[in-house]
């Protein structure tokens, strides 16, 4: 429930995924992150993207070509800010994580997936066994 998030989240994290908010560019722990792993929902835990996928799109925001598990992924109309965007959800706990463009790189399916640092957990791929995401080891062997 959200008095439960409310303690258990960052006031940042909270506002981004349970408010829509926006972190601000080039200021948020991932948006040149350069170790390889996961970033799981900061809410549910549900697997979202890998590092495999992260590129730099100059844009401040980490940004990926696809979803890990597309499965865990919600895609809606987003008509606010004057813009009309893709927003991008989790499944399972309904966290907003950010947007997708179609301004990504053409030879990996042209898509930039820009979520915000604070919707995610980020795992190293030495932590994923003990964090319980052994099973996405396989991706850095």
């Amino acid at each position: 429930d959200k008095a439960e998030l409310k303690q258990r989240l960052t006031p940042e994290q909270y506002h981004v995924t349970q408010e829509d908010g926006t972190e601000r560019p080039f200021q948020n722990a991932y948006w040149n992150n350069e170790k390889e792993g996961i970033y799981v929902d900061i809410v549910s835990g549900e697997v979202l993207f890998s590092t495999k996928d992260q590129y730099d799109a100059n844009c401040g925001w980490p940004s990926f070509t696809k979803p890990l598990v597309s499965q865990h992924v919600t895609e809606h109309l987003d008509t606010t800010a004057g813009m009309i965007r893709t927003e991008v959800r989790s499944k399972n706990a309904n966290s907003h994580l950010g947007h997708v463009f179609e301004d990504g790189p053409t030879d990996k399916g042209g898509l930039r997936y820009c979520m915000n640092s604070a919707a995610m957990h980020f795992i190293e791929k030495e932590d994923l066994e003990k964090e319980g995401y052994g099973q996405y080891r396989y991706l850095f062997d």
